[in-house]
């Protein structure tokens, strides 16, 4: 089996002409003495001239490109992100949050009793032992009606985004009736 391969690969690299001129003529006295070498080189010639003559290569007709194209044409083509982006949305989110932001440090900073620091000329580590962390009561910022009314917002705006979403996905795979 393997000297029939290895012949086979002799013989196409004689008839493709891939080979030097002293294993060429040595080739040329295996087919004229050997009739195995004979029958394979007569075998693997008809199929060369098989392959050359008869065997046309497909080409795409003139119009393939154009055709491709008009083909892709036809899907819709997601548009470009700043068509479907609104600025003023995104920067109307963007002042929301800074504004509650702002008012939760505000409504914070209003809770602190001023009234007891005195600006004196004492030492830094003087004022902030008048200062001490461990005594400020967080009840009073987290137990109150504004800091409720802040979670139900921001609870009901996401709710709204999750519903916009949902309902963009549900238009998308065109199930706008379900």
């Amino acid at each position: 089996m393997n000297t029939e391969i290895n012949i086979e690969d002799r013989l196409w690299d004689y008839i493709d002409g891939n080979m030097p001129a002293e294993e060429k003529t040595f080739v040329e006295q295996l087919i004229a003495t050997q009739e195995a070498w004979r029958k394979k080189y007569h075998e693997l010639l008809d199929v060369h001239q098989l392959m050359n003559s008869s065997l046309e290569l497909d080409e795409p007709s003139m119009r393939f490109s154009q055709n491709v194209m008009e083909e892709i044409a036809k899907y819709q083509i997601a548009p470009a992100t700043k068509t479907y982006i609104n600025k003023k949305i995104i920067y109307g989110i963007g002042i929301f949050f800074i504004v509650m932001i702002v008012g939760m440090l505000g409504y914070g900073l209003g809770q602190i009793n001023w009234s007891g620091a005195t600006m004196g000329s004492g030492s830094a580590n003087d004022l902030l032992s008048k200062y001490d962390v461990s005594k400020i009561d967080y009840s009073k910022f987290f137990n109150n009606t504004f800091t409720t009314i802040f979670m139900i917002v921001n609870v009901v705006m996401g709710l709204m985004l999750l519903d916009m979403y949902l309902g963009k996905k549900r238009k998308e795979r065109g199930l706008e009736g379900v």
